[in-house]
């Protein structure tokens, strides 16, 4: 990972104002492009920087960061200028209260396009017993509080007497993770709700209810392994009694250590991602700054590489990306085009 350029003094205020004009048509001081959020992304933004700069030797390798989707928000939605990020990397759709903040901080003009398709996968190693998951045996498994109880359970058997007795160990996504938050929404709160009066509570408390689907224990049963997927990866293949939880593009770059795991009957594949027929499917996301497309020198060619890479048999196909039905595509590729204007009443 390349360490961003930090600018100080007369420049960087010029640069920032520059930047802040309409149109952004005076010269930045950073000369090439800097993305960060999702690691499920990362790889893929590195692919396409890589495929950028060899295209087009007069622009720079972009700077990609792996700080997670959550983090990297809070850096992309900071402000406008030369020492903010031009585009955020994100696991899931940017939520309403991030666009706001955005908004607050002079980030008025973001551009929202759907690169791919990802599922949050859960695995084990080759030689593990294959539990068959549902959202529910995840749910009473990880939550912090269970329906509002305490989680006491240790083995998978505590939480449903049909799986094996074996130690729940579970090494996942930090909190700053975009794979975290769709383990929330996708997995954690689909079991949660399978009680009626967890429900119920999502009308009457909302915030009591987030906390007691979303929030996962913090007795050692799930492992906090930072942003790096890879480290995941390592930890499960070294122990089979350990479960995993990453993007689907890990345990698709790593089969030959890797297995599955069946979610609800479905077992994570390109097909029963594309079809949402597995139930951890998500669409993968790119934010632009609009008022830094004229300023920084090969962002629009940047968003333009990601069109380029993101059809059936491209580059990102092949680094792992689910690629995403053909009419999401086609707008897609208008967006990276046109760029149009997220509108926050659309969000969440």
């Amino acid at each position: 990972m390349v360490s961003n350029r930090f600018i100080a003094g007369p420049a960087l205020a010029l640069a920032t104002l520059g930047l802040s004009a309409c149109g952004g048509q005076q010269n930045a001081t950073r000369d090439q492009v800097r993305a960060v959020g999702s690691s499920t992304v990362y790889p893929f933004a590195k692919a396409v920087a890589e495929s950028l700069a060899k295209s087009d030797a007069t622009i720079k390798a972009p700077i990609i960061e792996s700080t997670g989707t959550g983090a990297g928000m809070k850096l992309f939605c900071a402000g406008v200028g030369p020492q903010h990020p031009d585009i955020e990397d994100a696991s899931r759709r940017m939520k309403k209260s991030e666009f706001d903040e955005c908004v607050k901080n002079g980030v008025k003009e973001i551009v929202e396009i759907q690169v791919g398709l990802d599922g949050v996968a859960f695995a084990e190693g080759t030689n593990g017993p294959g539990i068959p998951l549902t959202p529910a045996d995840v749910y009473k498994a990880l939550a912090k509080a269970p329906f509002g109880k305490p989680n006491t359970a240790k083995t998978w058997k505590d939480v449903n007497p049909a799986l094996p007795d074996e130690p729940i160990l579970v090494y996942g996504p930090p909190s700053t993770s975009g794979t975290r938050d769709a383990l929330k929404e996708l997995i954690l709160t689909k079991g949660c709700e399978t009680d009626p009066a967890m429900t119920a509570l999502k009308d009457s408390d909302k915030s009591k209810h987030d906390a007691i689907c979303g929030e996962v224990r913090e007795d050692g049963a799930y492992v906090d392994s930072g942003e790096n997927d890879n480290l995941i990866v390592q930890k499960i293949e070294a122990n089979p009694k350990a479960i995993g939880i990453f993007g689907f593009s890990y345990l698709e770059e790593n089969r030959d250590r890797l297995k599955g795991l069946t979610m609800a009957g479905v077992t994570p594949t390109y097909e029963t991602i594309t079809n949402f027929a597995y139930p951890g499917a998500r669409p993968l996301y790119i934010y632009v700054k609009k008022a830094h497309i004229k300023a920084i020198p090969g962002l629009q060619a940047y968003v333009n590489e990601w069109a380029k890479l993101w059809s059936k048999g491209g580059v990102l196909a092949k680094a792992g990306m689910v690629v995403a039905p053909d009419d999401v595509l086609a707008a897609s590729a208008k967006a990276a085009s046109e760029l149009p204007v997220l509108d926050g009443s659309q969000l969440k």
